[in-house]
């Protein structure tokens, strides 16, 4: 299909990343993750509330402009330290929402060019998950790739709207975002965010990372997330990260409220 192009290209890898990069060049740094099937555009609310800072955004490896072949948290995280190189960029806060915050964190624990970590609607671990019915028919060989492609609106239009709080409007822009999206996604991360990232998350959860990796850390949790709940505070708490939950946000708070979030990313840059 043909993706929408919103940036430029950094070649990192062997691999075309795509990157959007907004704001003044003096600005404190700040790279926004997105999460599983999803694209740099899920943070197309937020940004322009992130007044004065240099705004990086890349569409991850698998997904969006910058599309396959499928990679794990690991080798995202090699290919966003690539895209900050090139940029001359360091001391950045990595924003991530979702899966993406596994790749913020990888990005922190392994490129030295992060200051401070905001995880964004993500549980430590998978324990408490509650995923849409027949998830699992996406990780079979062959299958999964039959249903990704095949895929009816409809369905997408369910996973989005179990991506938001109850009873918001899931509009026009965001149903379509969605389905550019899913058209975009390489199947193959399918097995690695349902399968493997399970596996990964029970032997070393978020909140472990967390606590060994030793930079500021911001948990932001949405208090109607029907993926994972908001249950997983304490667990954040407990190894010293500033919790904050917006009650009526669901697991996409960059989208719902995205001036809530920006607010607290600005008052977490200058939390001492």
């Amino acid at each position: 299909m043909r993706r929408r192009v919103a940036g430029s290209f950094a070649s990192v890898g062997g691999r075309a990343v795509h990157v959007r990069v907004d704001g003044p060049a003096e600005g404190p740094p700040v790279v926004l993750l997105h999460g599983f099937g999803g694209s740099l555009h899920w943070f197309d609310r937020l940004v322009p509330l992130l007044g004065g800072c240099r705004v990086i955004r890349v569409d991850l490896l698998g997904h969006g402009a910058t599309g396959g072949p499928a990679a794990d948290a690991d080798e995202q995280a090699r290919a966003v330290a690539g895209v900050l190189a090139s940029l001359g960029m360091s001391d950045v806060v990595a924003v991530g929402h979702s899966f993406g915050a596994d790749v913020a964190l990888s990005l922190a624990e392994t490129s030295g060019r992060v200051a401070r970590v905001v995880v964004v609607a993500q549980a430590p671990d998978y324990s408490d998950a509650t995923f849409p019915p027949g998830d699992f028919l996406m990780t079979l060989p062959l299958v999964g790739a039959l249903l990704h492609r095949f895929a009816p609106a409809f369905a997408v239009r369910a996973v989005a709207a179990h991506a938001v709080a109850p009873g918001f409007r899931v509009g026009a822009t965001l149903v379509q975002q969605s389905l550019e999206d899913h058209k975009a996604l390489d199947a193959g991360m399918f097995p690695i965010v349902l399968v493997q990232r399970r596996r990964r998350l029970a032997a070393n959860p978020l909140d472990t990372r967390v606590r060994e990796l030793g930079l500021p850390t911001m948990v932001v949790l949405g208090g109607q997330d029907r993926f994972y709940g908001a249950r997983s505070a304490r667990r954040y708490a407990a190894v010293g990260a500033r919790v904050e939950t917006i009650a009526e946000a669901g697991h996409s708070p960059v989208v719902e409220t995205p001036g809530r979030v920006a607010a607290l990313i600005q008052d977490f840059m200058t939390d001492t």
